[in-house]
């Protein structure tokens, strides 16, 4: 396995190699500062998602912003965010076999750590093994509001399980979990507001009957990029969980957004490939194939060349469709934009090494250029020597 990097600091953007992933920083910036500002004087907090990018790094830039803490949906996606410094991480799922268990209440003694449950035997599991390892684990009772997936019939069945938790010693009752996912990319804003007014109206049905049992209930929490403001004015949802916001990709750009008042976020993150082969005039083929992208919501658009169409892929192979007018050459450099910020490019040991870059304003002439290995990094607005580069923190350094 080749241990070369894609990049070095000072290279010039063409001569990093491919398939290796971009992000412009300009508009991942700017997404961070949309979400903030367009929450701003609503009485709801912030836990993006880190499902998105995985990236403690990032995580840590949108703590800075104000979120209050992290999502993630699976246990390894917490030791990566907690051995990178996160000090707060919702696992927004259920967790279930011993060693997953285990692990987590492992990250208790590191880290404010909380998850979600939707069955009494899960709830026992639970308090069992965070006895053992002598922490307290703050679980949330999931309801389904609308999705059919995870989560446990509002009202009484609910309940049930909030009163479990608090018989656990060991358990802190930590709120409710309504995620309506399936919500996230219904097309019309008018429907996706009254699927999302629906969810609210679940959780209600649940709010009732805790606080007649006299049960507070600290916090609600669920909501996507697609719909976080309908559940910031719903007046239920007191935690939001939009992940897609920092990337975008080309299947939230198919969702109808007037009259949502979500902001318009950017894409961000594009994969960086080279033109391989040219064999007729017609078609030519690019290095990114199913190795290093994922298609589970369709195929990837070409970015910044009109006409050109990513038609079709096998392993290695990405294959584009290619207008009379277009002038791709052997050797060429392009931009793939994903189909879906979670269809997620395919890390491989040596394949996908990010790096970070900026374009330098002065002189005007100067390409983009390399500043760290970390993540792909575009702007136009500031020059090289006013960047702070970064880099992933490794597990020592936690």
């Amino acid at each position: 396995m080749s241990t070369c990097p894609n990049a070095s600091v000072g290279m010039r953007i063409q001569d990093v190699d491919t398939p290796s992933l971009i992000i412009e920083l300009d508009s991942f910036e700017n997404n961070i500062q949309l979400m903030s500002f367009s929450l701003d004087g609503k009485n709801v907090h912030i836990r993006p998602h880190a499902k998105s990018h995985k990236c403690p790094e990032i995580a840590h830039r949108q703590i800075a912003a104000g979120a209050v803490g992290i999502c993630c949906q699976k246990v390894s996606e917490a030791e990566a965010m907690i051995n990178g410094g996160i000090a707060d991480v919702l696992v927004s799922n259920e967790v279930v076999g011993k060693v997953k268990l285990e692990r987590l209440a492992a990250l208790a003694k590191r880290a404010t750590v909380a998850v979600c449950t939707d069955n009494l035997e899960n709830v026992k599991d639970l308090g069992a093994v965070a006895h053992r390892y002598g922490v307290i684990l703050s679980v949330l009772v999931e309801v389904d509001v609308g999705g059919k997936r995870c989560g446990v019939e509002p009202g009484a069945s609910a309940l049930a399980l909030a009163k479990e938790i608090i018989a656990q010693p060991n358990l802190r009752f930590g709120g409710l979990q309504g995620y309506h996912g399936s919500a996230q990319h219904i097309r019309s804003v008018a429907e996706r507001r009254l699927a999302i007014d629906s969810a609210a109206e679940e959780i209600r049905k649940t709010l009732g009957p805790l606080e007649v049992a006299g049960i507070p209930c600290p916090r609600v929490t669920g909501a996507g990029t697609g719909s976080y403001l309908f559940e910031a004015a719903s007046r239920v949802y007191t935690e939001l969980q939009p992940g897609s916001y920092i990337f975008m990709d080309a299947d939230y750009a198919r969702n109808e957004w007037a009259g949502s008042n979500i902001p318009a976020y950017e894409q961000s993150l594009f994969l960086w490939t080279t033109v391989m082969s040219t064999p007729v005039p017609e078609r030519a083929v690019v290095d990114a194939g199913l190795k290093a992208l994922s298609v589970d919501s369709g195929l990837p658009l070409v970015a910044d060349l009109a006409g050109v169409e990513y038609t079709g892929v096998s392993d290695e192979h990405g294959t584009l469709s290619l207008p009379g007018n277009s002038r791709l050459r052997l050797g060429d450099k392009i931009r793939l934009s994903r189909g879906s910020s979670l269809a997620y490019f395919r890390p491989r040991p040596g394949l996908l090494t990010p790096v970070a870059f900026r374009f330098c304003e002065m002189p005007k002439k100067n390409p983009p250029v390399v500043i760290d290995r970390g993540i792909f990094i575009h702007s136009q607005e500031r020059t090289l020597s006013t960047c702070r580069p970064y880099r992933h923190r490794e597990a020592s350094e936690a």
